[in-house]
């Protein structure tokens, strides 16, 4: 099974016991509004987003995350992996990608777990390019991208939504942990 530890954070496969803070996490307007539409996810979507992702550990050898507080043990998110597929033009890339519960917001935990993820992409699983792909007005995750060293690479509209993006990227030959 898949583990890293950080200094405050535990990130490691999803159990049962993560789908309700999960599911409350996706329930509040403010965490997902640069989220696709915006719109909310009621427990049985967030069941079906950890289905998919632990999916994806199968087809892909990596993926999403869940992040755990150390401290308390407490669900606060996650991080980590994916293809993103909702892009169709950018279905060859890896990307990076977050999403922590609103009281957790402010102290780090988003740009410790992606500097995790980040040293996993290129230690364990041999990446050698990420992406992070942000709602171009969501200043707040622009700027955990740029903390983990990634540049704006192009702006490009979401094809569902129509909404506008820019995605991020970084060379990991050129990371520095």
């Amino acid at each position: 099974m898949t583990e890293i530890l950080t200094p405050r954070l535990l990130l490691r496969r999803w159990t049962d016991d993560d789908l309700v803070p999960m599911a409350e996490i996706n329930a509040d307007l403010e965490v997902m509004r640069w989220i696709g539409d915006g719109s909310i996810q009621d427990l049985e979507r967030t069941a079906e987003s950890i289905e998919r992702w632990e999916e994806e550990w199968d087809d892909e050898g990596f993926g999403l995350f869940a992040v755990e507080l150390l401290g308390s043990g407490e669900l606060i998110g996650f991080a980590g992996l994916s293809v993103p597929e909702f892009l169709p033009a950018l279905q060859h890339e890896v990307e990076i990608s977050w999403r922590i519960g609103r009281s957790f917001w402010g102290q780090g935990y988003a740009s410790e777990a992606a500097h995790a993820v980040l040293e996993f992409a290129l230690q364990d699983r041999g990446l050698d390019r990420v992406i992070a792909i942000a709602h171009i007005s969501d200043t707040a995750s622009q700027n955990v991208m740029r903390k983990l060293g990634m540049a704006p690479e192009r702006d490009t509209t979401d094809p569902q939504f129509g909404l506008p993006l820019r995605v991020h990227a970084i060379d990991l030959s050129e990371y520095q942990a």
